[in-house]
């Protein structure tokens, strides 16, 4: 990198420092000031907050690696703005009304202890072993790419540079998570996200103009065609399609995404820290408009990679490479600073936003059933000493990942697609009907992980099962989407069934957490919390969203 480029890192590392510098010195008095910025976000911080937690290493290495593999398959699960709107429209009055600070907490509320502690273990191992596994993985690899630096001698002592990169990244980020606390991860997303947008349109830009245009990306990518006689810019794939069928890819991209934009303490978390309902509300809005980016900043420039490799304008060594390369073949002096400024913005946020949701939710949700009458004080503490012991977790498991390497990623879909049926399906049920029994959303829940498991280690040890056995048939071989809307049903009709047969909860201990029960004071305050403006704006997102569909049919 050139001298221009290391001060403009520099800068950013500064303005980093300064943020965090400022939001310790506002003291954190409370579980609410640490965890929650102490309810007082604005809709900015919070719209930044959700779209710096979300686009992470996983996105710059496993986005644009599969715009450049399978071009417009994954486009699904990044045009889910229309989900975030519907956190800020119809989970938010009951998240607020609840006063939660977690989302287990609010399973108690809705149903009973039980469910709320089975559903914190499931949180915090998917943390440690997904979120937390992937993005240090991905984040080591883009930055031995970019950097070009192989190795780095200490002495006698010759360490591969992933390695340095890949915890120093978790250390730095560990620690002003730990010092500031929520309002770190907030205030830094302001800083963080218009860096990750203008570093991330200029490779977009850039490489469209060496490449010779939109049509140009286009026509090379429609010449790939799969033998099903769909081309690499078609979103809707064949029903036989082996990985993306038309018959799974929606449903089954929307169950993930209302897993991970609804009911997700990693992203809730923005929400529930906000001012009031309007701003808690706006801030969902305006994250919904950001999370319109992703395919246009990520996956298509995978498309422009995969359409300059063919040219001969590149040599990409693998689709994960596909961003790392733009950026070290493309970009002039100066916005090589920028761009990777934003691949560490979107690292370090992702991280700072996972440790601090994984604090919270053993502070909360076991820590204080321990000790209940300890000091607010005291249980900040615990909450940094929480993130310490996350941040430690995070550092063992990458000789994990490093041997897993791009296997890891779909490792992770498929987790991901056998977590989020049973975990949606409860939320889902519990607020739509106040019928919903207590027993019902616990074994909702425990049915859904235990389908979800089960297959995953079916798949393990697939070799020792003969194709055409019932166990083959029935769990390993569906297509990984299919079997996400499977389980999606049997939970739903499972909670059915067993609420019919099951006692269910007082009404009065669960009003104004279902539809129908609010009172009319609740109902007055929710309308009194948006305007036309809200509308307008969610409108213009959903349009957006039905025009991409339209164009990419």
């Amino acid at each position: 990198m050139s001298t221009l480029d290391w001060i403009i890192l520099g800068l950013f590392a500064a303005g980093l420092l300064a943020i965090v510098i400022w939001v310790m010195r506002q003291k954190d008095e409370s579980t609410s000031d640490y965890f929650l910025a102490g309810r007082d976000a604005t809709w900015l911080a919070i719209g930044a907050s959700i779209f710096a937690s979300n686009i992470g290493s996983e996105h710059l290495v496993g986005l644009a690696g599969a715009g450049a593999s399978s071009g417009m398959a994954m486009a699904h699960w990044e045009m889910h703005g229309w989900l975030i709107l519907m956190l800020g429209w119809l989970f938010v009055p009951f998240y607020a009304r609840s006063g939660v600070f977690t989302m287990p907490e609010f399973l108690e509320r809705r149903y009973n202890a039980r469910s709320r502690s089975f559903f914190s273990v499931i949180s915090l191992v998917s943390y440690v072993l997904t979120k937390v596994a992937v993005t240090v993985y991905a984040g080591g690899v883009v930055f031995k790419d970019v950097f070009n630096i192989e190795s780095v001698r200490f002495g006698a002592w010759e360490i591969d540079f992933f390695w340095i990169s890949a915890i120093g990244l978790v250390l730095i980020t560990g620690l002003y998570t730990t010092l500031g606390g929520m309002k770190a991860v907030l205030y830094t997303s302001v800083l963080q996200t218009p860096i990750l947008l203008i570093g991330s349109i200029a490779v977009l830009v850039i490489g469209l103009a060496k490449l010779g245009g939109w049509g140009e990306m286009m026509e090379i990518c429609r010449a790939n065609v799969s033998p099903l006689g769909d081309p690499m810019t078609s979103l809707i794939r064949s029903p036989h399609d082996p990985e993306f069928p038309w018959t799974g890819v929606i449903l089954g991209s929307a169950i993930i995404g209302f897993w991970y934009w609804c009911t997700d303490q990693y992203i809730v978390q923005r929400v529930l820290s906000g001012r009031n309902m309007t701003q808690a509300r706006r801030g969902a809005i305006f994250g919904a408009y950001l999370k319109l980016t992703p395919v246009f900043i990520f996956l298509i420039p995978g498309m422009i990679a995969y359409a300059m490799n063919q040219k001969g304008m590149i040599t990409l060594t693998g689709n994960d490479s596909a961003f790392s390369t733009l950026v070290k073949e493309l970009l002039p002096i100066g916005f090589k600073g920028i761009v990777i400024g934003g691949i560490l913005a979107a690292l370090m946020s992702s991280l700072a936003s996972l440790f601090n949701s994984s604090a919270m939710l053993f502070t909360v949700d076991f820590y204080k059933k321990y000790k209940p009458q300890a000091s607010e004080k005291h249980y900040v503490l615990v909450g940094r000493l929480a993130t310490v012991v996350v941040v430690i977790l995070g550092i063992l498991w990458i000789p994990v990942m490093k041997g897993l390497g791009k296997v890891l990623y779909a490792y992770l879909q498929d987790v991901q697609s056998l977590l989020a049926p049973g975990i949606a399906a409860v939320f889902l049920l519990g607020v739509l009907s106040k019928k919903t029994t207590p027993a019902a959303g616990f074994y909702g829940l425990l049915i859904g992980f235990t389908i979800g498991m089960t297959r995953l280690a079916l798949k393990i040890f697939a070799g020792y099962f003969t194709e055409g056995s019932l166990v083959h048939t029935v769990f390993i071989a569906p297509n990984w989407l299919h079997f996400e809307i499977y389980i999606f049903l049997i939970v739903i009709a499972a909670m059915i069934v067993i609420s019919y047969f099951t006692e269910k909860k007082d009404p009065a201990s669960i009003q104004g957490l279902t539809f129908g029960s609010a009172t009319a004071a609740q109902r007055a305050e929710v309308r009194a919390s948006w305007s036309n403006w809200d509308v307008i704006n969610s409108v213009i997102i959903l349009s957006v969203v039905i025009g991409f569909y339209a164009y990419f049919w």
